[in-house]
């Protein structure tokens, strides 16, 4: 269906694809894996149309229609979620509207034996044709069921898109491709913003979906759900395996020891005839012999081994010494914004050495109570930390916190201690930061570099209790596998937020379900808790979502009749807002005045201390604004979803 010839793209000269060749069949699931930087993203644009190789070609039927989601993409808000996503049907509304046009010029036509009038009704049969093999009479209900499947509500089905977060206006995107039913669907990294009820509704969608799939992915478990072929991009190649993910990682390992064991002998080979050529260079009567030798030598296509695997390097946290014997216990915790209550009546206690994971929907308050426990927002209840806990947070923008005008080398040369220190240039190497990189100032890094730089500096602190929030959204399977190995083995206590069940499975012991405004502790790990939920399947999904109509009938009517209540919660975002853009300019106008004392200062003739106190008193309250303006902002969120 699509053929991709002799493709090859070059950036600065250097080769990312060398004359690639395959074909995209009609119902192929194909998962595209490699390394960072191998090329997967842009392998989809190509074949996306979004960019153009270097040489080679893609070639596919003009009738053959492609859907694509990008990992990032720019959001415009200016209409409902309902009518966002009803944008994925306007080509159906097209077509309807070209056969109603073109009946109307048939009924008002009398020249019925005319080439002129034949023509018209073949195109009223090819439109009708096609129209019919859309089968989206319905639109409406599957657009509803769509989106319900992809975690959202009905009573956010009239919301404005710019009340949602980025990760749900992306799930407003992955609606609107699946609604279009495309021939191939290309999809990049597309449950990054997924929870894992949302994750699981996807993977049965693209299980019963007809035609190509090509998937971009590092969940391992959502990767082995859907595909059945796997093509790997390596230095430049393409290995085809026709097998999911799991078995392709057992057939690469064949692959690349009978590789190692070629590229052992190619090398021993080499060295003798070079030995060879060296010794008898200078005879004469050797002279033949060296000449063939050299010649044999040039013809030698040398044999590369793909890529170093650093899978086998084990990190290891760098523990504190032994908490008490409950690190965290919880009696009736509740948050309340305004109004809006996030969760209640929490009870719960981890003990010491225990790993746990926090699951749920998004926004059904996993984070806020990790921010509970950590003491960065108030609650009401009792939340006790332990005697002696030492924790490590790593949270969703942990990011932002590093010190972006230092080397990648110095933040990780700054933060480790001991025998730590002689290993930096292989922690940098197994966290895709070797070599050049390393000297790479953080300003400039991305985003999902500078999340993995920030995890690696959390393995260097020594704690006892480490605290998660979704740690693996921008790493590779192969670092993944590198911090799982390293949470096993870590001896302390554990609290992990995460939707990625491969990384959770194996790995806690114990589950906290979060959902409406309850916590629930299921004793087992990811899978035996999804076992228990019965959600693996499209049936029980339905079957949930018949049991709960009624109440969401219930629900959508108590919400027409509570007006007030409507009212209020639109002066609580506005109020929260305005609160918000306050601060941002109480932010912006501190700024402005430590930026004109620091140009008074970098004259280097200033003598009066006051002008040194009121620097320091302006950074303090610049620090103290932005706390302000977080709690803020979190706040605004709560209130929102």
């Amino acid at each position: 269906m699509i053929s991709i010839q002799n493709l090859k793209v070059e950036f600065s000269a250097r080769p990312l694809f060398d004359n690639i060749n395959y074909v995209i069949n009609k119902n192929d699931r194909i998962a595209l894996v490699g390394k960072n930087g191998a090329g997967k993203s842009t392998m989809l644009k190509i074949i996306a149309g979004l960019q153009t190789p270097t040489s080679g070609s893609v070639t596919k039927p003009s009738d053959v229609t492609i859907g694509y989601l990008p990992q990032q993409m720019r959001l415009v808000d200016n209409c409902t979620l309902r009518e966002e996503a009803a944008k994925a049907f306007d080509h159906i509304k097209e077509l309807d509207h070209e056969i109603d046009t073109i009946n109307m010029e048939i009924a008002e036509r009398t020249d019925y034996d005319s080439d002129d009038y034949q023509s018209l009704l073949e195109r009223l049969s090819h439109k009708t044709d096609v129209r019919a093999m859309m089968a989206s009479d319905n639109y409406e209900a599957e657009l509803e069921k769509t989106l319900l499947g992809l975690g959202f509500e009905r009573s956010d089905f009239e919301r404005p898109t710019s009340e949602f977060s980025g990760g749900w206006r992306m799930r407003v995107e992955i609606a609107k491709i699946l609604l279009q039913h495309p021939d191939v669907l290309l999809l990049d990294e597309p449950t990054n913003h997924l929870d894992i009820e949302s994750i699981q509704w996807l993977e049965t969608f693209l299980k019963n979906r007809r035609g190509a799939l090509l998937v971009v992915s590092h969940d391992r478990a959502f990767i082995d759900n859907v595909t059945t072929r796997t093509i790997e991009i390596s230095l430049g190649k393409i290995y085809d395996y026709q097998v999911n993910y799991s078995h392709f990682v057992e057939l690469r390992m064949e692959r690349l020891e009978q590789q190692r064991r070629a590229y052992e002998n190619q090398q021993k080979m080499i060295q003798d005839t070079e030995d060879f050529i060296e010794k008898f260079r200078y005879k004469a009567t050797k002279a033949v012999q060296v000449q063939s030798r050299i010649k044999q030598l040039a013809k030698v296509e040398r044999i590369e081994i793909d890529e170093v695997d650093n899978s086998r390097l084990r990190l290891k946290f760098n523990t504190a010494p032994r908490s008490g014997d409950y690190p965290v216990i919880a009696e009736d915790v509740s948050k309340n914004y305004g109004s809006l209550n996030v969760f209640h009546d929490v009870t719960f206690t981890i003990k010491r050495g225990e790993k746990v994971a926090f699951v749920g929907k998004n926004g059904a308050g996993k984070s806020t109570l990790v921010k509970c426990i950590m003491g960065e927002i108030p609650f009401d209840g009792n939340l006790k930390i332990g005697h002696n806990v030492k924790i490590a947070y790593f949270a969703q923008n942990q990011a932002q916190l590093l010190n972006q005008d230092i080397s990648v080398f110095d933040t990780i040369d700054y933060e480790a201690t001991g025998e730590i220190r002689t290993r930096i240039n292989d922690l940098l190497g197994a966290f895709m930061f070797g070599g050049e990189a390393s000297e790479k100032k953080v300003k400039v890094l991305s985003g999902g570099e500078k999340s993995r730089l920030a995890l690696l500096r959390l393995l260097l602190q020594p704690v006892n209790f480490l605290i998660l929030d979704e740690p693996t959204n921008h790493l590779d399977m192969r670092t993944k596998d590198i911090l799982k190995d390293a949470i096993a083995d870590f001896q302390g206590t554990v609290i992990v937020v995460s939707h990625d069940r491969d990384f959770l499975d194996g790995l806690v012991s114990k589950v906290y379900e979060f959902g409406n405004g309850r916590v629930k502790e299921h004793l087992g790990g990811i899978y035996d808790f999804l076992e228990a939920k019965k959600i693996e399947s499209l049936s029980e999904l339905e079957i949930r979502e018949k049991n709960t109509k009624p109440q969401q009938e219930k629900e959508e009517k108590a919400s027409k009749l509570s007006y007030m209540e409507q009212k209020e919660h639109e002066r609580q975002v506005r109020r929260a807002e305005k609160r918000v853009k306050q601060l941002e300019q109480l932010i912006s106008d501190t700024e402005a005045q430590i930026a004109e004392i620091e140009e008074i200062l970098a004259h280097g003739d200033v003598t009066d201390p006051a002008i040194f106190t009121r620097h320091g008193q302006l950074n303090k309250d610049l620090e103290e604004t932005m706390a302000q303006w977080e709690e803020a902002s979190d706040e605004l969120e709560a209130i929102k979803e």
